[in-house]
């Protein structure tokens, strides 16, 4: 049986990951690109990287799926995907410490209040700013999932007063869990700074609305690293116009490449990131899906398995 790589790849990534899973593939496997010719009916196992959506539904003897990104919810939302194959999910460290690097930077920025020095010095404007202590500012994070939680730990390591939100309790040293809609009301009315790390499903798309920037406090902070299905634009522009929001990073959109056009790109409330807070590298990532696929081989329990009913 084979090995498929498969995905919304450019040639030249399709390479990389070549090179790097065939570093550690294990003897007496064989690995096959979805690009070049090969048989269907020998492949059992999927490498995907948001493959188009019919394209899995063509090998009739998939037995396990193995996500290289963090996020299935592509995958999930793709109408042929067969129901009775299990999917695991990419839990890479490397990954994880780049969207904590991330997700510290554009607190950071926030709280330091370096959008409004730049606003300032566009003026020639000398003009210091109250400045409170990273123990004076309240930092949400809405998801404490591998990525989630591990932003929250980070933050609430540089001293803010963190608290997060899960869709079932979890308890993390040093930070504030809430779960439910009560514990969800609690989070958004308490946070300076909302940091979204949610994983998109049917119940999460639009959460950033209207109704939910009311209830933060006055000139808060937004920073969303998850997807751009999360955010509701049009809302988001008027938060910002009321002053309810008093600025946005955003790194993910509904459709990206970014338009030129948008109004994102011009608004002094919003710094864009190009889709950079965390990506899977085939250098770390190739040998921790290939390690979970020899899991499965073996028949023992495999790592970061997804409940298509959860959608994560």
């Amino acid at each position: 049986m084979s090995i498929l790589l498969i995905g919304s790849l450019d040639d030249e990534d399709y390479a990389d990951w070549k090179t790097h899973l065939l570093a550690h593939l294990p003897e007496g496997e064989t690995l096959v690109l979805a690009t070049e010719p090969h048989d269907v009916e020998a492949v059992d196992v999927a490498l995907v990287a948001n493959p188009p959506h019919g394209t899995l539904a063509r090998y009739p003897h998939l037995r396990f799926v193995q996500s290289l990104w963090a996020g299935v919810d592509r995958m999930l939302s793709d109408p042929a995907l067969p129901t009775d194959i299990p999917i695991a999910r990419l839990v890479d460290p490397a990954l994880t410490q780049a969207m904590v690097e991330c997700a510290l930077a554009s607190v950071l920025l926030l709280h330091r209040q370096l959008p409004a020095y730049a606003r300032q010095q566009a003026r020639a404007e000398w003009k210091q700013l109250a400045q409170p202590l990273a123990g004076q500012r309240r930092v949400g994070v809405l998801g404490l999932g591998a990525l989630g939680g591990a932003c929250a730990t980070a933050l609430a390591g540089v001293g803010f007063a963190v608290s997060g939100w899960s869709r079932a309790p979890k308890s993390i040293e040093g930070v504030t869990c809430l779960s439910g809609a009560e514990g969800m009301d609690r989070l958004v009315e308490t946070s300076d700074i909302l940091v979204n790390l949610l994983p998109l499903t049917p119940d999460t798309a639009g959460i950033l609305d209207a109704r939910l920037f009311g209830r933060l406090p006055p000139g808060a902070g937004l920073v969303n690293l998850a997807r751009g299905r999360h955010l509701v634009e049009e809302d988001l522009l008027a938060a910002l116009q009321a002053g309810q929001v008093g600025h946005a990073v955003l790194d993910v959109f509904t459709q990206e490449p970014l338009p030129a056009a948008h109004p994102f790109w011009a608004h002094p409330g919003i710094t864009v990131l190009p889709h950079v807070a965390a990506y899977s590298a085939p250098e770390s990532a190739a040998r921790i899906a290939l390690e979970n696929v020899a899991r499965h081989r073996a028949g023992q329990p495999t790592t970061a398995m997804v409940d298509p009913v959860r959608g994560y």
